[in-house]
């Protein structure tokens, strides 16, 4: 595992510990204890509210394999209806949750997965086709 992809996976449980409500550096790198609390947020919002149906449409497969695991990581069963694009994710979990949650942590952990992947396709190219990585000219 190179250095790039340590800090990756250290941003991301900065991020968990976040969204968890971590509050000493301690409860930041359990990870488990972390789950744990998310987890225990999603029951007790399962308690005052119903689940409702919600539709994601992600951008790229990078996105979707993020968001349906995170949707697994806290006990949702994300799904696709028959004839429904790839790109589409469904869930049945309480709004308050999803937005409070789910979304958000989604949305940070999206973006620090895409700066990840935007410098390593870069380096590669780099590297390995051109040095020149600059985006066309408009004409």
């Amino acid at each position: 595992m190179n250095r790039d992809e340590r800090d990756l996976r250290d941003k991301l449980r900065r991020i968990e510990a976040l969204f968890a409500g971590a509050t000493t550096p301690g409860e930041r790198m359990a990870a488990a204890a972390a789950m744990e609390r998310i987890r225990g947020r999603l029951r007790d919002a399962e308690k005052v509210e119903r689940a409702q149906e919600f539709k994601f449409t992600l951008a790229d497969e990078w996105s979707r394999k993020l968001f349906v695991a995170l949707c697994r990581r806290y006990g949702l069963s994300p799904f696709r209806y028959k004839r429904q694009r790839l790109t589409t994710v469904m869930v049945w979990a309480p709004k308050s949750f999803v937005d409070g949650v789910l979304w958000p942590e989604f949305q940070a952990l999206s973006r620090e997965l895409q700066a990840y992947l935007q410098a390593a396709t870069d380096r590669i190219i780099r590297e390995e086709v051109n040095q020149d990585t600059a985006d066309v000219g408009e004409r």
